[in-house]
């Protein structure tokens, strides 16, 4: 359903512009305490989507999420046998 994703995280003065923050993508959270809301559209879109949020006066700042490109497959996968007995035993 979904292209390939990546969240932005925009940190607003005040949270009153939050639902405005729809038409750049799907909002995923918006934290009232640390007053931040994270939305996530596609991966083509991301850098044009930073510039226009960073021209509204009610953006403190903005960051795109690195998640994509980070590895998610480790080299060390395999567990380790005396850990995986102690596991069965239930110690």
């Amino acid at each position: 359903m979904f292209g390939q994703r990546q969240g932005i995280i925009v940190w607003l003065h005040s949270l009153k512009q939050a639902k405005m923050l729809r038409r750049f993508g799907n909002v995923h959270f918006v934290s009232k305490r640390l007053k931040y809301v994270v939305i996530y559209c596609d991966q083509v879109d991301v850098e044009q989507n930073i510039e226009k949020l960073q021209a509204y006066s009610f953006v403190k700042k903005v960051e795109p999420s690195y998640k994509p490109f980070l590895k998610m497959e480790y080299e060390n996968s395999s567990p380790d046998k005396a850990k995986e007995y102690d596991y069965k035993m239930g110690i």
